[in-house]
């Protein structure tokens, strides 16, 4: 007999691994046992060296689906003599390295259990398994038991309990089983919380009532996505002018019905993450109302057993959009929601189990077959991204899309989307996670790094918490974001575009080409300075930077020729902005290519102003037209002794005007556009090519979110002979920033504390 001591670390609580173990342990012959505690799985094995051997074949390569094995170690140890192999109660002690499971998206068989007449849970809104159900969102403490879960005033029934036992049942330690004799309970009511028997969910919906439902992470509301008049009054209700709204389809069918969907895009809506994935739409029969602007929809499938009672025969497409009011928190809590959503919603579907973690839905892209992250929310946090080891850091991010970054080891644990800082609810909500993730993580941060930004609300709070402060510059935070996403620590160039992030010298930085690491970066290369006119108010006033590029490039007298016919602008705001430029007055200078896609955005009159962040490009992007075949527009790269390049657009404006004059359409000038900046980008990055290291690109920052931009710039780069690296377990824009001051921030730690110099 040998005897063999097996640890294995990562996402293996919660997901069903001590049951694999156990039925492996049985098929095989293996006598011991198998334990949860704070480091992960542990188990004693023994058996023949034929029987070990296979045992541990088969844990390895065939684990359970929803489980990550991040480390593993096989010791010899000394054989006991077991009679047989059980399962040990979960032991605590020791420094906690277990990692916390993202919830996961209803199962086939559970949904087979939901669906099927003759199952006990049968509609039961809270059917789970050890392959689905709520993890993230209900845990109060490690390891992941059920006295330390909002489940945990729910007592199991006799049947759930011997479930619960069963290691070869699927619900064996499945800390959230319930059925409908034991587990919590829905109800629907009115807005003032009394409840409602007499109809339907489907049948409310099809009327044209608009619902708040308390879903996994947080409340939805909710309505019918083919009733013009729902749709508009939830517009109108939610104070959300322009904004996308996503939706839920009933099936893969449904969303086949009214979207383009490759097998790539299919594969993530059916995934246990099961985000929203943005898909281009087929139909126009859907209420313009939707989405406004754009030509795709962001879709997702019923991710919980609650939200198939939302459908029925008729209903195939539901508005699934986060219960708040415009720019506030996700809703998670009753009382919360029963007070803030009373103009918004009709009626109410409650429940009563503690949704304790809030949890927006996640939202994916597919670009060039590559998953691009837009959002990182439910099922992806708290997984984290493996990084170069460091000593423990909190990294607070920025102020807009926030996230903050705690590192351990080789581990970088992002939080999930936190909303923009500026609102003081999402703000409280991001430092009570922070305070949160690191009890979780057992994380004791031994430096916090922060943006270089003075008034973000981020560093403000990093600087108040009595540990030593590391600042780090926007884009290079961007670009070490990039190359730790890729496992690439070496020195590269990147790429970085976007719309805000404060530079070195005191200026907005947007298009930016950097030659740097986790170490450090130099500035090679960014996009001529132009005046912000109206400081941030040109972010929300997209035809500022209209007036502010014609006004540098043509002057005053060109600012009149170029905007006389332009309906959408009015000549006393034009003027006032041009009286601003010639004064300077709140006029800081920026490079920022977000911006840059505003400016001529609102000169071909598609957004003036906007409603939300980025919909200006968004909508430009929309009308492009894709057929466009030829040459970009004009542009110079003008570079003094020891400066910077700096990429000039005067060219490329003329050749805009030029064209409007010519009465070309705005679709053929929106694509040629995006073709100029992708040329842009590699002619310059052709300039630097003998400064670089390798021919590695870091392409990063919101911009890199365009779907047009990177499908025309990335063939161009490899082209040339260039290797893009693109985001694919982070957000390219600033919800994927405190990855990049993590790493940067934790290397610089590092070096502080073996030199005994201060951070």
């Amino acid at each position: 007999m040998e005897a063999k001591r097996i640890e294995i670390k990562g996402v293996v609580q919660g997901v069903g691994f001590r049951p694999f173990v156990y039925s492996n342990a049985h098929n095989n012959n293996i006598k011991g046992w198998v334990l949860n505690n704070s480091q992960g799985v542990i188990i004693h094995a023994e058996g023949s060296k034929k029987n070990i051997d296979a045992f541990i074949f088969a844990l390895f390569n065939n684990p359970p689906r929803s489980s990550i094995i991040k480390e593993k170690a096989i010791l010899e140890e000394k054989a006991e003599g077991y009679q047989e192999f059980t399962i040990v109660e979960s032991r605590g002690g020791g420094e906690q390295e277990v990692l916390i499971s993202p919830d996961l998206a209803l199962c086939p068989k559970c949904y087979e259990d939901v669906t099927r007449g003759e199952n006990r849970r049968y509609k039961y809104p809270f059917t789970n398994c050890t392959n689905c159900g709520p993890r993230f969102t209900i845990i109060k403490g490690v390891p992941y038991d059920r006295p330390k879960t909002t489940m945990a005033g729910f007592p199991m029934c006799s049947m759930c309990e011997e479930e619960y036992h069963n290691p070869l049942n699927r619900r064996f330690h499945a800390q959230p089983n319930a059925c409908p004799e034991c587990g919590p309970q829905i109800k629907l009511c009115d807005g003032k919380g009394k409840a409602i028997f007499d109809v339907t969910l489907p049948e409310l919906l099809l009327k044209g009532h608009i619902l708040a439902v308390k879903g996994l992470g947080g409340y939805h509301l909710v309505c019918d996505a083919k009733n013009v008049q729902a749709v508009n009054r939830m517009r109108q209700n939610k104070k959300r002018e322009a904004k996308p709204f996503a939706v839920m389809a009933k099936n893969i069918e449904i969303v086949q019905k009214y979207c383009y969907v490759t097998s790539k895009e299919a594969e993530l809506l059916d995934s246990p993450q099961a985000p929203i994935v943005i898909l281009p739409r087929k139909s126009h029969k859907l209420p313009l109302s939707l989405a406004p602007g754009v030509e795709t929809l962001g879709v997702m499938l019923p991710y919980t057993p609650l939200h198939l009672l939302l459908f029925s025969g008729e209903l195939e497409l539901l508005v699934m959009t986060s219960g708040n009011i415009s720019n506030n928190p996700l809703i998670y809590q009753d009382g919360t929601a029963l007070l803030e959503l009373h103009d918004s919603a009709d009626y109410y579907l409650l429940h009563n189990r503690e949704i304790y973690n809030r949890c927006d839905d996640s939202v994916i892209r597919v670009i060039n077959g590559q998953t691009q992250i837009y959002r990182r929310a439910r099922g992806y946090v708290p997984l984290p991204v493996e990084i170069p080891e460091q000593i423990a850091v909190l990294a607070c991010g920025g102020d807009l899309k926030s996230t903050f970054c705690l590192t351990k080891g080789t581990k970088a644990f992002l939080s999930q989307h936190m909303g923009d800082l500026d609102n003081y609810n999402n703000y409280k909500e991001y430092t009570l996670t922070a305070e949160r993730m690191q009890e979780y993580l057992s994380i004791k941060p031994q430096a916090v790094i922060v943006d270089l930004h003075p008034e973000y609300n981020s560093q403000k709070w990093g600087c108040e918490l009595k540990k030593p402060v590391i600042k780090v510059q926007h884009h290079h935070a961007h670009l070490a974001s990039c190359l730790a996403d890729n496992n690439h620590a070496e020195k590269a160039l990147g790429v970085i575009c976007d719309g805000t992030g404060y530079g070195t010298d005191g200026n907005i930085w947007g298009m930016e080409f950097l030659l740097g690491d986790f170490n450090g970066f130099e500035r090679l290369a960014h996009l001529e300075y132009v005046p912000l006119p109206g400081g941030e108010a040109a972010v929300k006033e997209p035809f500022r930077m209209t007036v502010s590029y014609l006004y540098q490039y043509f002057g005053q007298a060109g600012v009149w020729q170029a905007t006389e016919n332009l309906q959408s602008l009015k000549k006393e705001e034009i003027a006032i902005i041009i009286q601003q430029l010639e004064a300077g007055f709140n006029c800081p200078l920026t490079s920022s290519c977000g911006r840059l896609f505003d400016a001529v955005s609102a000169l071909l009159g598609i957004c003036t102003k906007v409603n939300y962040e980025g919909q200006a490009a968004i909508e430009m992007e929309e009308l492009a037209d894709r057929s466009f075949q030829g040459k970009g527009y004009d542009f110079e790269l003008e570079q003094k002794e020891l400066s910077p390049i700096l990429i000039s657009t005067g060219r490329m404006w003329k050749g805009i005007l030029k064209e409007i004059s010519q009465g070309i359409k705005e679709e053929k000038i929106a694509a040629k556009f995006h073709l100029t900046v992708a040329e842009m980008i590699v002619t310059t990055c052709q300039a630097l090519e003998n400064l670089l290291p390798s021919r590695k690109v870091a392409l990063s920052g919101g911009v890199m979110q365009n779907k047009l931009l990177v499908e025309i710039l990335v063939p161009m780069l490899k082209e040339k002979g260039f290797e893009p690296l693109l985001h694919n377990q982070v957000p390219a824009n600033d919800g994927g920033l405190s990855l990049g001051q993590a790493v940067i921030g934790g290397r610089l730690a590092n070096v502080c504390s073996s030199s005994g110099k201060g951070a």
